[in-house]
């Protein structure tokens, strides 16, 4: 195990790349101890000890941040912003023919729906922002005051932390290892386990008759075994893959055979990955934010009680939207990045087909229908992962920021992304040595 951690640092770009990107966490780290001036730090744990559904919310919006949007820190708003950019220019590039072509030209084109995701991340920056703010200086919530200079140094400072997150994470996927957008929401879910652990361990309660108040054997027994299985399953879905089986078609060369060779078209489960979790989630933080905002701003309106209810983290609506989104989303992802028409192209142009299925148009409507399936399998355990933090804070009674170690959103992204971390590093280690992270490899 010692060997297999040392060949990294034996690779001068892999040590570059992973030194790289622990150097970015440690700003991170920094930038999260730093909050807004003027904060009264004795109001900020109220925002999620309250529970219910508004604890529920802030729970979900500090993952997302990093673990920042209830410390009320420069960088609270996390990078969401840019993730909803990013989910903004993804829908326009396959409906507006612009965006579409500049999708199609490759990286250049991707430089520069990149440069327009980033113009796009500032004006939403400062929309979420002053919702931010508006609420922080909420005489209910007695975190700001509401005053001039507050209002300037709070935008100016949320929507500078944004981007400054934004620009740490283009530079880890250009120069460290893993995609950076992931690894500080990672970071930040990291960064609150201990207290999770902390919560468990000082409500454990050994007696076989404990109270209901606190964490019995059995309840315990239940939350690890819970965490073991998920951690399991999403190990699972994230590696499984559908392989359907490709035939090269033979060929004469003089008086030589050559094809013939049958291998495997993987099609992974979970082709779209953690993404869109992270979008739905992004995206649903809106709407209960803003209407939650306009019916304190109009306490007598009964419709606007009646929408911020409904958009509120733990509703039944906001649950069944959050699983459409999440399935919308899948498949939205896969459409982008699966091309059935193209891939069946390609396989008839290297003289490979796939048995039983003529090339053309029958190959491309066979992956396509495959796909189908497998995304919807895949799709539909996401949805299920996503719910566990609700039914685990109902079942057993503790807060939502311990739930979600136990499945859910935050569990998602940090297995899939330490996955896709490991599978970096250890295509690095095998191009670079035979060995890779396997000793008895080939030599």
């Amino acid at each position: 195990m010692i060997d297999t951690f040392a060949n990294i640092f034996r690779v001068p770009e892999l040590r570059k790349r992973v030194s790289f990107t622990l150097m970015v966490l440690a700003v991170y780290c920094l930038c999260s101890l730093v909050t807004l001036p003027g904060v009264n730090q004795a109001r900020l744990p109220q925002l999620t000890a309250g529970g219910g559904a508004l604890g529920n919310f802030f729970g979900m919006a500090s993952m997302l941040s990093g673990g920042q949007f209830t410390k009320c820190t420069i960088i609270a708003l996390g990078i969401m912003p840019y993730i909803s950019a990013s989910i903004i220019f993804q829908l326009l590039s396959s409906t507006i023919p612009a965006l579409e072509r500049l999708a199609k030209e490759g990286e250049s084109g991707r430089r520069k729906i990149n440069e327009y995701t980033r113009y796009a991340t500032v004006p939403l920056c400062l929309v979420q922002a002053t919702m931010y703010l508006k609420f922080m200086m909420n005489p209910g919530a007695g975190i700001l005051a509401n005053t001039a200079g507050n209002w300037v140094m709070g935008l100016v400072c949320l929507t500078g932390g944004t981007i400054f997150l934004m620009w740490l994470g283009e530079q880890v996927d250009e120069f460290g290892i893993g995609n950076g957008a992931s690894i500080l929401i990672t970071a930040g879910i990291l960064r609150r386990a201990p207290a999770a652990w902390m919560y468990l361990i000082e409500n454990f309660d050994a007696r076989l008759t404990s109270s209901s108040d606190g964490i019995g054997i059995t309840k315990m027994l239940m939350l690890l075994g819970g965490f073991i299985v998920v951690v399991g399953g999403v190990i699972l879905i994230y590696q499984g893959q559908r392989r359907i089986p490709i035939q090269q078609a033979k060929h004469m060369r003089g008086r030589r055979v050559y094809g013939g060779q049958r291998h495997y078209l993987p099609l992974r489960v979970n082709q779209a990955g953690v993404m869109p979790v992270i979008f739905a989630s992004a995206l649903l933080i809106f709407p209960a934010w803003f209407f939650g905002w306009l019916a304190g701003n109009f306490p007598g309106n009964g419709a606007l009680a009646f929408l911020k209810n409904m958009f509120q983290s733990g509703s039944f609506f906001y649950t069944l939207l959050y699983v459409v989104m999440i399935f919308f989303f899948a498949f939205f992802w896969v459409a982008i990045q699966f091309n059935p028409k193209e891939m069946s192209n390609n396989l008839r142009d290297y003289g490979s087909f796939i048995p039983g299925h003529r090339p053309g148009r029958r190959t491309a409507d066979y992956l396509e229908r495959v796909m189908v399936r497998v995304t919807l399998a895949g799709a539909a355990f996401l949805a299920l992962i996503a719910v566990l933090p609700q039914i685990i804070a109902q079942s057993f009674g503790i807060p939502w920021f311990v739930a979600s170690f136990f499945g859910g959103t935050g569990l998602l992204i940090v297995v899939s992304v330490m996955l896709d971390v490991v599978q970096k590093i250890e295509s690095h280690l095998l191009m670079r040595h035979y060995e890779g992270f396997m000793r008895s490899g080939r030599k």
